[in-house]
């Protein structure tokens, strides 16, 4: 699962990086957003796990990168107060996200499958009812996950 070792899988990325402050103790391949009401330090932002009020409703993509100039593995947790890096992905860009491993279920994820970002944990499902956004598509095939696991996706924008 997963292909390579790194979050952004693209050979030559054109989104756009930026550093902040975590809240939580999210994994990389997470999408997370902006803390509300939290005040910049330095210019850098609070980030949190995407938090959109339901499963797939529009909010800008920004995936939590690795503590790369800390010497973090791709799959360590951050730490609340962590300084994080997240990356906004361009359409056709291709990244290791993390699929969510639902509970009482042997989730199957296949080439193609159209995916949400689930509410409150900012990892990636299989789209239900009527989502706003459908951002991910999963580029490999993965047989009934027991936990939350990078897996090859491609980020469509929408």
């Amino acid at each position: 699962m997963a292909k390579g070792t790194q979050i952004i899988v693209t050979a030559e990325p054109r989104g756009v990086r930026e550093e902040g402050f975590i809240s939580g103790t999210p994994k990389p391949g997470t999408v997370v957003q902006i803390k509300e009401e939290t005040a910049d330090v330095g210019g850098r932002f609070t980030w949190e796990v995407y938090d959109a009020d339901a499963d797939g409703n529009q909010r800008m993509i920004a995936v939590l990168l690795p503590k790369d100039l800390e010497g973090g593995l791709e799959t360590a947790a951050y730490v609340n107060g962590d300084r994080c890096f997240v990356y906004f992905p361009l359409p056709g860009e291709t990244l290791n996200m993390l699929y969510k491993a639902v509970a009482g279920t042997s989730d199957n994820f296949k080439i193609g499958d159209i995916l949400m970002v689930d509410d409150s944990s900012g990892k990636l499902i299989h789209t239900t009812g009527s989502p706003e956004s459908e951002p991910f598509v999963c580029l490999e095939t993965v047989s009934a996950i027991s936990s939350d696991t990078l897996t090859w996706s491609m980020f469509t924008g929408y």
